[in-house]
């Protein structure tokens, strides 16, 4: 069963003279509880492409279907109402809010979804990311890896089918960086959720289940792992 589909999509800035083709005539299917890298070099298109599924970014030319739902034809407030419901987003910089407690930037994520009660739900999963007894510290007593942890545990709080990570493991560690990506990997297992990653990182690389290789903004490749 297919969670996203991209149908002959392609991403152009600028025009005439300073033209990017970022991405160029893409067509994949990404099924529900995969663990899935985007490769290639700089300038390969692995973002952009990351930021067509996430729906961050719409383009140039071809569809972008969600769960069997075509996003074209979606204007702002429901791309935006669709990502705080099915997708969930991982950063490199960690992207927490400082003056904010662990806990509480978990349950901001419910809150900008709508939804009502996350104080509880937000502790249950940083116990769950390896976090007890830390939901009340912010994120400057935190180490780079307890952050991340944070960030993954706001990422999975609305329960979405669908966790984007760009260059999850860039700033942290070779430590941090696996022990992360081991608890992402488990969390895919134990939960079903899809992840997704674009990233430079053999140990992304290492533990990913599919990794679809791009260069100037075409997939070269598309390899499955036997599990």
């Amino acid at each position: 069963m297919s969670i996203c589909e991209l149908r002959g999509v392609s991403k152009t800035y600028g025009s005439g003279a300073v033209e990017v083709h970022a991405v160029r005539n893409v067509s994949l299917s990404i099924e529900v509880g995969e663990f899935t890298a985007f490769v290639g070099p700089s300038g390969s298109g692995k973002t952009t492409l990351l930021n067509q599924v996430g729906c961050l970014d719409t383009p140039s030319a071809g569809e972008v279907l969600i769960q069997g739902r075509g996003t074209g034809d979606l204007g702002d407030k429901q791309l935006a109402a669709l990502r705080a419901s099915e997708i969930g987003f991982i950063f490199q910089s960690f992207n927490l809010i400082p003056v904010l407690t662990a806990s509480e930037n978990v349950e901001l994520a419910l809150s900008l979804a709508g939804e009502s009660g996350g104080k509880q739900r937000a502790v249950e999963l940083l116990d769950q990311v390896g976090l007890e007894g830390l939901a009340n510290r912010r994120p400057n007593q935190l180490s780079g890896g307890q952050q991340q942890r944070v960030a993954i545990a706001r990422a999975l709080v609305k329960k979405p089918s669908l966790v984007i990570a760009d260059e999850p493991t860039a700033n942290l560690d070779s430590a941090n960086g696996e022990a992360v990506l081991d608890l992402m990997r488990q969390l895919n297992q134990d939960l079903g959720v899809t992840f997704l990653f674009s990233t430079h990182d053999p140990m992304v690389m290492k533990h990913a289940t599919r990794i679809v290789t791009l260069h100037d903004g075409e997939v070269v490749s598309d390899e499955r792992k036997e599990t």
